[in-house]
């Protein structure tokens, strides 16, 4: 018998908090000793360390909230102003007591600032509950197409784990965006 490690990690609206949720299945027959949580941001050579030390250590079944403070980017003013987390492949690893051997590592591709902006172009096209003009549909078409680059984006880091694909992807999604959004392209 071995613990099965799993987590996590979901896409939220909230773009100053990085959710992370222990899934993960306990066996009563090995005890549970130095849990750790190492998270690596985009752009970081070094990741934020969560393990019994931290000012709330883990347990079994955790659900942590990671705000730019928590993960070292943001310095001043924590816990009364919460900077936004940046998009891009975060590593994240847990693992438990022997923390070489007993481990799981994912790469996440938070798409938290594309999304927001995505729905906020869908908002100003103020679709009307019946046949819609063409130009509205041409765009309503384009989100759509936007927003597969962005899930695609998605699978190819988590899934297929080729995160300059991945990222590739989501820059061309945003790049896509942007044309929406210039007056004078």
């Amino acid at each position: 018998m071995k613990h099965q490690l799993s987590l996590h990690i979901p896409q939220t609206m909230d773009d100053w908090s990085l959710t992370i949720m222990d899934t993960s299945i306990y066996t009563s027959l090995i005890p549970i000793s130095c849990p750790t949580l190492q998270i690596l941001a985009p752009g970081f050579k070094k990741a934020t360390t969560i393990d019994e030390s931290s000012v709330v250590p883990l347990v079994p079944n955790f659900i942590k909230n990671l705000s730019a403070c928590m993960l070292g980017m943001q310095k001043e003013e924590c816990g009364s102003r919460f900077d936004p987390l940046p998009d891009g492949v975060y590593v994240i690893k847990y693992s438990v007591s022997p923390n070489n051997i007993v481990y799981v590592e994912y790469n996440h591709l938070r798409i938290v600032e594309a999304l927001i902006r995505w729905d906020g172009l869908l908002c100003d096209l103020e679709l009307l509950p019946c046949p819609n003009p063409k130009d509205k549909e041409d765009k309503l078409s384009k989100l759509m197409e936007i927003r597969s680059y962005l899930y695609d984006a998605v699978s190819k880091v988590q899934t297929c784990m080729t995160a300059a694909k991945g990222m590739e992807m989501y820059n061309y999604a945003v790049r896509l965006m942007d044309k929406m959004t210039c007056s004078n392209c």
